[in-house]
């Protein structure tokens, strides 16, 4: 069609318009009606959730927890932790990477192998468990980060693409001018990634920042707990006094006492806690995203594309 778009063309752009709009509405409203409940007082959620605005404002259950030592602490190990392994592993694996994409490194075969066995086998929990004991890791605060130095082989295949995609001739020129290998990758190599560096720091910090696995399994030290391991007790907890409450019913007035300590009374109670520290503990990862959202597309197709 001659001077604008066919019938089929505009049904096409309002249905992929409409579709992305319910994808966002299912993504967003999540998160929304964490922070709407979040804001409102423990006593009138009593009479039910809140679906779009507060009906009782109060920041009472944020300052409960923005002020509570334990998980102010706790936020303090998940965001070390998150800043230390993100920018050690990215360049530990840019530099594996690097070198597993020179054509002249001997015995690339044999870290192929290893790298893709390890993308689909793994020791296990209870291997992991014997070894960190072993090195003497468990309930130390290393455990969070040499296990995690390398990021991982997917990464380092999506590092290789990118370093194959930068002209030869650059290496070349560098070599004639004397530099070494390092002197390559720091001063040419790095700068040019920095899209696929900034896509790959996010989702290895995204990653790290949620991880609670690494506090359940290898330490015990409360002075150890990340933030996401604290909600993840804090859920539980209220939860399987609830459920007690639940199947015990009336009956027992010790259960239905402690499950109204659990609950909590006025402006703050169980259910707004988790919620305004669910929320909390996503704001970092939030205010992270726009500033590399624009590396992403770039970052991870970077290579995959011959010109």
């Amino acid at each position: 069609m001659v001077g604008g778009r066919s019938w089929r063309e505009r049904l096409f752009a309002v249905s992929n318009v409409g579709i992305m709009l319910i994808a966002m509405l299912l993504t967003l409203y999540p998160f929304w009606f964490s922070i709407a409940n979040s804001l409102n007082t423990g006593d009138d959620l009593r009479f039910g959730p809140i679906f779009l605005w507060p009906r009782d404002f109060t920041w009472a259950s944020w300052e409960t927890v923005l002020l509570d030592p334990s998980i102010l602490h706790a936020a303090w190990i998940s965001g070390s932790r998150t800043v230390i392994v993100t920018a050690v592993s990215i360049t530990y694996t840019a530099m594996f990477a690097y070198a597993f994409s020179r054509p002249y490194l001997k015995g690339k075969w044999f870290y192929a192998a290893v790298g893709f066995t390890s993308m689909y086998f793994s020791g296990g929990l209870i291997p992991s468990f014997m070894l960190m004991n072993w090195l003497g890791l468990y309930d130390q605060y290393w455990v969070y980060i040499l296990p995690f130095l390398f990021s991982g082989f997917w990464n380092v295949i999506i590092f290789n693409a990118n370093f194959k995609a930068i002209s030869s001739a650059l290496f070349e020129s560098a070599k004639i001018d004397g530099a070494n290998e390092f002197t390559i990758f720091f001063r040419i190599v790095f700068p040019l990634s920095k899209p696929v560096l900034a896509a790959l720091s996010v989702f290895v910090a995204v990653g790290v920042w949620n991880d609670y696995g690494v506090t359940l399994y290898f330490t015990q030290s409360t002075d150890l707990q990340t933030l996401q391991y604290l909600i993840l007790r804090l859920v539980q907890s209220s939860d399987a006094v609830e459920h007690m409450a639940n199947l015990v019913g009336g009956n027992n007035p010790n259960v239905a006492s402690l499950y109204s300590k659990v609950q909590g009374q006025g402006a703050v109670n169980a259910r707004t806690l988790q919620l305004a520290s669910m929320v909390i503990a996503s704001i970092p990862m939030i205010i992270l995203y726009p500033f590399a959202q624009r590396f992403f597309v770039k970052g991870v197709l970077l290579g995959s594309v011959k010109e």
